[in-house]
């Protein structure tokens, strides 16, 4: 039932407050003795659309029970005015409501493949039936495969093709679970409850709304699986023309990737291997040159060494070089060098890396950790490492070069 006449105003808040009659522009929740509106109930969002009488109109953007007994419909007061007494006519916005009975009537299906597929340990733990997609929380012990996922939308989509006639049962709550239905636990009923049997595959307790026959859902597509918290996992699915709309738009995604990489839709899959092939070849090549810059980098470097007390200070400032360059340039100053401490920054896009080195009788008076850290102090940046190789970062500029240009005056006292 989407509409209704005859709706008697019990009571009109405002502000969380009763109040005697209300205007146009102010926020209300309006409570009628009868309503064609669903309230928010067992993950079901609550229906919107529209109040009005002879006095006025209300716009509704949800419906909630208060009371546990009362429906109170959420909205604005959008022309005239409203009071207590007043008889309205409900007009439940059916799109949104007719979305949202495809999605719940999905969430029964997927209890019930998830059960077949998974094991009977799968309990419901949570859900969120929306106009746009369905969320169902459940106990299961381990992220669901790839394979599994597919096996559970195939199941729920098999039920939706045998189109089964969906059946409502008001019975005695020992009469329904006679009857085969699953109740949730933890949740709480009555002495009568409402049943809702989907062919011979789902027969659960339920209060919400649903389609007529499976046939109705049209189609059921998983868009998400992950982890909620510890044995409580999260599907989410969409159903109907949003299905359709998801389908569709993976589908653009997935030809516009093909136009991208130079083929169709079929064969994007080799596409992407051989340009990760590419790619990784490119990478050895790079880092090949990269060796070879950095080896006749480092070669002249040796040279500009200072030489205090038998060991020999180097900083240095290298354009490009990032910080697994610097460690092999590191390396070689030091087979090079021998008694030596080094510092190295490899600069580009006004970011430094720093790499710092400690070798022969240097070790045990200077600290590469130590020094390191002094440097990137001073150029915004931190780091650290063991007493022979560290390694940090900071920020390009003056202050770089004038940190470089400081470490003999800091060695020096140290050796």
């Amino acid at each position: 039932r989407l509409q209704a006449d005859g709706l008697t105003v019990l009571a009109v808040l405002k502000d969380g407050r009763p109040v005697d009659a209300a205007q146009a522009g102010d926020e209300v929740i309006v409570i009628t003795d009868q309503t064609p509106f669903y309230a928010e109930s067992g993950g079901q969002v609550g229906d919107t659309g529209e109040l009005a009488g002879a006095g006025g109109q209300v716009q509704v953007s949800d419906t909630q029970k208060f009371a546990g007994q009362f429906h109170g419909h959420v909205g604005t007061i959008t022309q005239g005015s409203l009071k207590v007494g007043d008889v309205l006519r409900g007009q439940v916005d059916g799109e949104r409501r007719g979305a949202t009975i495809l999605n719940h009537s999905a969430t029964h299906l997927l209890h019930a493949a998830l059960r077949e597929v998974l094991g009977t340990h799968v309990q419901q733990k949570g859900s969120l039936v929306a106009p746009d997609r369905l969320r169902f929380d459940f106990a299961h012990f381990a992220p669901i495969s790839a394979e599994d996922l597919a096996v559970v939308e195939r199941k729920v989509n098999a039920q939706v093709r045998a189109n089964n006639a969906v059946e409502v049962h008001n019975m005695a709550m020992q009469e329904a679970l006679d009857f085969g239905a699953m109740a949730l636990f933890g949740e709480k009923y009555g002495e009568n409850v409402r049943v809702l049997k989907m062919g011979d595959y789902s027969t659960e307790l339920c209060g919400g709304t649903h389609v007529g026959r499976t046939g109705d859902i049209g189609l059921f597509k998983i868009t998400s699986e992950g982890g909620v918290s510890s044995g409580v996992r999260r599907i989410e699915a969409v159903t109907g023309q949003g299905a359709l709309d998801y389908v569709a738009h993976e589908e653009a995604v997935l030809g516009e990737a093909a136009t991208l990489l130079g083929g169709n839709a079929g064969d994007v899959v080799e596409k992407i291997r051989q340009l990760g092939e590419r790619q990784k070849k490119l990478e050895r090549e790079l880092d090949a040159l990269k060796a070879k810059q950095a080896a006749g980098a480092t070669a002249d470097l040796g040279a500009s060494a200072v030489e205090v007390n038998g060991i020999k200070i180097l900083a240095a400032r290298l354009e490009g070089f990032d910080a697994k360059a610097l460690r092999d340039a590191i390396d070689r100053l030091k087979q090079q060098l021998g008694n030596a401490v080094i510092v190295l920054a490899g600069t580009q896009d006004g970011k430094a890396a720093l790499v710092a080195g400690v070798n022969g009788s240097a070790m045990g008076k200077v600290k590469a950790g130590e020094l390191l850290a002094h440097i990137a102090s001073q150029i915004g940046g931190k780091g650290g490492g063991r007493p022979d190789l560290a390694q940090g970062g900071g920020e390009d500029g003056p202050a770089l070069a004038s940190a470089l240009a400081a470490v003999v005056d800091w060695v020096t006292p140290r050796i």
